[in-house]
């Protein structure tokens, strides 16, 4: 599962870099930083943070601006490749390393905050992750986690979803956006968090784990959209290990 997960990302490296690198310009940047340094343990000045699932590295990027000390994971190589680039053109220094984000290379309470970002809808043992997560982070350190119920739609029919969210639609059209789109489509059948209903399911976890819930934010999306409808809201998760 996992080779097929990297393989559609290889192929995505591209198009998705492009799509996020406009997050490091604008307003838009602004918002992120606003909620790093909102839900940040502490200072972001000289901490240390892992990024899981680092992609082109726009979260990496913009927390390293903001003083942290940065190391940014991905399982993928070519997206390593673009978030190395894209570091070095930004002017900023972050340690990479690829790796699995359910299986850490890191000793235990390395970290004051990690941060992730549609990744965990990826993860076949996404439970297993979490637990590697609370693992590398201090005490008092906190997770900042952002998904959404990317393939949710693929199960509007399915009897064990008792109530499917209204705010969430079909699922687009990418064939024309994005390369191998129908790929992820037929992968995310088989992966454990498609047809869960979230952030429900992830909070009930994270306090089986030893998380404390800080906040949770199921309409997460509209800080960037407005009130607009989006066909899977994006929601924000917070907790701190304690």
């Amino acid at each position: 599962m996992f080779k097929e997960i990297q393989g559609y990302w290889q192929d995505r490296a591209n198009s998705f870099t492009q799509e996020v690198l406009s997050e490091l310009y604008g307003e838009e940047a602004k918002i992120w930083q606003r909620i790093f340094k909102k839900y940040a343990p502490s200072s972001l000045k000289n901490i240390s943070v892992l990024d899981v699932g680092c992609g082109p590295g726009s979260f990496a990027i913009l927390l390293a601006k903001l003083g942290a000390k940065v190391t940014a994971l991905d399982y993928t190589p070519k997206m390593l490749k673009f978030a190395k680039e894209n570091a070095k053109n930004q002017g900023v220094e972050i340690e990479f390393a690829q790796g699995n984000a359910q299986e850490l290379d890191f000793k235990t309470k390395s970290f004051d905050m990690l941060v992730s970002r549609n990744l965990t809808w990826n993860l076949p043992d996404p439970q297993k992750a979490y637990r590697e997560w609370h693992r590398v982070l201090r005490i008092n350190g906190r997770m900042l986690n952002v998904d959404a119920n990317w393939y949710l739609p693929l199960f509007k029919n399915d009897k064990n979803i008792e109530k499917f969210p209204d705010d969430i639609k079909d699922i687009p059209d990418y064939s024309e956006a994005y390369p191998n789109a129908y790929k992820m489509e037929e992968i995310a059948k088989n992966l454990p968090l498609s047809k869960i209903l979230r952030p429900d399911w992830d909070e009930k976890i994270l306090l089986e784990i030893g998380f404390e819930p800080i906040v949770c934010k199921k309409a997460f999306y509209t800080e960037f959209f407005g009130k607009e409808k989006y066909y899977a809201p994006s929601f924000l998760l917070v907790v701190e290990k304690r």
